[in-house]
């Protein structure tokens, strides 16, 4: 053996068994890429990984490793100090237990079995000193398993994989946090903010039903969300009209972590490597606080969701905050539960029956002038604001307004922003609010909206994208008949999503709805949707917008670069994932990595023009492959956007457009009353 040989050896970590689903993950994650649906990723329960991190002297950012249900067994090549926390209970270094949140060394050639995670709880974390030193991928060590890429070649742990250690210089001093670590259950209370969405989509009841009910958590649970099991909300409308035909259906809008979204009648609380834009209501948002439990719950748990006022929020953040900068300090002289009881997190004690939930109030408004639409901002959770503009339907007007805002609030370089989204008629926007309040920021942004130019002065430089499109790919028929075997068989798109496109849109047959399709040349007005530089896209001329719906509950799998249409959208999808939208074909990858090339992987932007042109499955195999290689690219030509173009349309087809409307919102109708007498 030579000298470099034992050098490799001795510092690096042999695994003898991967547990389940142990992938390497850090404590911060991918930041500035959710407008373009990279999630952030990192360690789910951030505080217990950040303690143990802290407990080996490593700095933010360092990665370990995160386990679901059963942790691995590993070897360790040189003496290395390591801390377990989260859900590990039982684990051992040859042979000797190991107590999670003390700083345990483990001698060259020892081996470590964490063995299993919770109950109560579901993940473990092991830091180790020095950090675990795989390549950083758009910014961060953290894995995403969906998409592949960061951790060990974008995958959970497999045995015999051997992962570098980092250096162990200028680390700081080892420090036990066994009394910091949170106290585990299987009945958790979620502190959540209220809005951005509420009265004008759920009742008051519905409101207090949420905040009332014990969920359960379904097993349909993982890093993208926690799925939440119980009665269905009572809405305030009867369906989302453009946006699709259940009630939680709205233009597309981005989500924050965190974020409980209402997918249909079904509570879903977006995870870590959840999808950055989608279609559906957001009624409330958890605390940053109170995040790390998402990590923890079990299927069956008992989950509430409790209310709070911004102020708590504030102050529970701010415990947060000091408890990780200062865990010395805050074993000394922080006590946390009941009088008596160990000093470390505990879940917030259940509270008395719910009290009516006032509406969240608009951190700031303005009124429609001239070209400008009105705007509403208004938090959403404890570090967003949600600016929506204008009223609740697609307007190119008001969306090319949104992405000038946007663009004048990108121009500012702000370093306290960290995310910015734009969606249909809305932008997300994620800070550090220590250094830039929420408040703060809704008054910049009302001060910056007077500053927009008119949008129909204004003519966007775009490109033309001609993708190839397999309409009913045989892949889309496999994620319809896994929903109609696995989810909801009575659903009325099973068994033929184009059958029921061409139902509700009163078409005569199932071609009628490729031909439209085909026709049509899409306008990209986000990215993201659904992951990974996927578009959500309209078509210019509104004769081509086919209106359906989504999913109801969402599939749990769909094909990568499948096509689909919810309410009046396209999507492509850019990985395998979840999805709710009615699928049609499939078409080219729309994400590639190059290892070593500066090209974003994102292959698509933002008001690009997507025209599709068909081809058999055999065709497309042989253009997919060759666009995942990089022998190929994407057909794309130089173009432009104007709203001109889109008054020429209306000025020349008003009459058809407006018949067209009222047939297909007819048949909308008429479907959803079928839906309804099921």
């Amino acid at each position: 053996m030579t000298a470099v040989d034992a050098f490799v050896r001795t510092g690096t970590v042999e695994v003898l068994s991967p547990g389940m689903q142990t992938s390497v993950q850090d404590d911060v994650g991918r930041r500035g890429l959710w407008d373009v649906g990279v999630p952030p990723s990192g360690a789910w329960d951030d505080l217990s990984f950040a303690l143990a991190n802290r407990a080996v002297g490593n700095p933010p950012g360092s990665a370990g490793l995160e386990a679901v249900m059963t942790g691995p067994t590993l070897r360790f090549g040189q003496r290395t100090l390591i801390c377990l926390a989260g859900a590990v209970g039982a684990a051992t270094v040859d042979g000797e237990p190991v107590r999670p949140g003390v700083v345990t060394v483990v001698p060259a050639g020892a081996v470590l079995d964490m063995g299993p995670c919770g109950s109560p709880g579901l993940r473990g974390y092991l830091a180790v000193a020095g950090g675990i030193r795989v390549p950083a991928v758009l910014g961060s060590r953290s894995t995403f398993l969906l998409g592949a890429f960061g951790g060990v070649d974008g995958r959970a742990l497999q045995t015999g994989d051997q992962l570098p250690l980092g250096r162990l210089e200028n680390l700081d001093a080892p420090l036990d946090v066994a009394p910091l670590l949170p106290v585990l259950t299987g009945d958790w209370q979620l502190r959540v903010l209220p809005g951005p969405h509420g009265p004008d989509h759920l009742t008051q009841a519905g409101l207090a039903q949420l905040f009332g009910a014990a969920w359960t958590v379904d097993h349909r649970a993982d890093r993208t969300g926690v799925r939440l099991v119980g009665s269905a909300p009572e809405w305030a409308r009867q369906d989302g009209g453009e946006a699709g035909l259940h009630p939680s259906n709205i233009h597309d809008s981005a989500y924050p972590v965190g974020g409980v979204m209402l997918s249909g009648d079904t509570p879903v609380i977006v995870g870590p490597d959840g999808p950055s834009l989608g279609g559906f209501v957001v009624p409330c948002v958890v605390i940053r606080a109170d995040r790390w439990m998402l990590a923890q719950l079990r299927p069956g748990d008992t989950v509430r969701l409790v209310p709070v006022t911004p102020d708590e929020a504030d102050r529970v953040n701010a415990e947060r905050t000091a408890l990780l900068t200062h865990p010395a300090a805050a074993i000394d002289r922080v006590t946390w539960g009941a009088p008596g009881a160990p000093s470390r997190p505990v879940v917030p004690a259940q509270r008395g029956p719910a009290a009516p939930v006032p509406p969240p109030i608009p951190l700031a408004e303005l009124a429609g002038a001239e070209h400008r639409p009105g705007i509403v901002v208004r938090a959403a959770g404890d570090h967003h604001v949600l600016v929506e503009a204008g009223p609740p339907e697609l307007d190119l007007h008001v969306r090319v307004w949104v992405h000038l805002l946007a663009e004048r609030l990108r121009d500012l370089r702000l370093p306290a922003v960290r995310e910015l989204v734009e969606g249909v008629r809305s932008m997300l926007v994620q800070v550090d609010e220590r250094a830039l309040p929420l408040a703060d920021l809704a008054a910049l942004l009302l001060e910056l909206a007077v500053e927009v130019p008119d949008p129909e002065a204004v003519t966007l430089d775009v490109r033309e994208v001609r993708l190839p499109l397999a309409l009913d790919h045989p892949a889309i028929h496999e994620a319809m008949a896994r929903y109609a075997r696995s989810v909801r068989p009575d659903a009325p798109w099973c068994p033929d999503n184009v059958e029921f496109i061409r139902r509700i849109n009163d078409l005569d047959a199932r071609d009628d709805v490729f031909d439209v399709v085909t026709a049509a040349t899409y306008l990209v007005i986000g990215l993201g949707d659904v992951y990974l530089g996927a578009p959500v896209a309209v078509p210019i001329d509104t004769r081509h917008r086919l209106l359906t719906t989504k999913y109801d509950p969402a599939r749990t799998w769909t094909p990568d670069n499948a096509v689909g249409i919810g309410g009046i959208y396209l999507c492509i999808y850019g990985m395998e994932s979840p999805g709710g939208y009615q699928l049609v074909g499939r078409t080219v990858p729309i994400w590639r990595r190059v290892p070593g090339s500066d090209e974003p992987p994102w292959l698509l932007r933002p008001f690009d023009r997507l025209r599709f042109v068909p081809v058999t499955a055999d065709e497309l195999a042989d253009r997919r492959a060759a666009i995942r290689s990089g022998e190929e690219d994407l057909d794309v030509r130089p173009a432009t956007f104007s709203l001109a173009e889109v008054r020429a349309l209306e000025s020349a087809h008003e009459a058809e457009m407006t018949a067209l409307r009222t047939q297909r919102r007819a048949a909308f109708d008429a479907e959803r009353a079928r839906w309804a007498a099921r």
